[in-house]
């Protein structure tokens, strides 16, 4: 089976915990978009801000692989959130790289003025160019300090 590329968007504190933790969970836990995912597919993730209410990031935050084919879910039955989750294997010498200069490249923004409504969606599946191009921005060259890193 293909390769194929998915974007998932979330603020930033959240995209840090999931990095910590090697896992994708997308809007909120929900099944969807994850069930999607296979063992390699390439993975980013988008932050409009930093937490829910706080400032404007507007960069790629996170980028990895999917670890396997297995979608689990977590928590107790008695705990009522049982968020899905799929194992992922992310590059931790990234730094946050901000999406307007990449507007006029991505193949999933250039053409459209609006693009930022289907972020709305929690999750979009990219072309492999537009992961590509994102991977190559996110890159820190050797001896680079490290701007924004994931983990921290």
């Amino acid at each position: 089976m293909a390769i194929r590329y998915w974007l998932g968007v979330m603020q930033r504190d959240h995209v840090r915990r999931v990095v910590d933790l090697g896992v994708a969970q997308l809007n909120f836990g929900r099944r969807e978009g994850l069930d999607g995912m296979r063992e390699s597919d390439g993975i980013a993730f988008y932050s409009a801000r930093d937490t829910a209410e706080g400032n404007p990031v507007r960069s790629f935050t996170a980028i990895g692989r999917v670890a396997d084919d297995e979608l689990y879910r977590v928590g107790g039955a008695d705990s009522g959130w049982r968020p899905w989750r799929r194992r992922v294997d992310y590059r931790l010498e990234v730094a946050d790289a901000p999406i307007r200069p990449l507007l006029h490249v991505l193949e999933f923004t250039r053409h459209s003025f609006d693009w930022g409504l289907q972020l709305r969606k929690g999750f979009l599946e990219l072309s492999r160019h537009d992961f590509e191009v994102i991977e190559q921005a996110m890159r820190v060259a050797p001896g680079e300090r490290i701007r924004e890193s994931p983990r921290r």
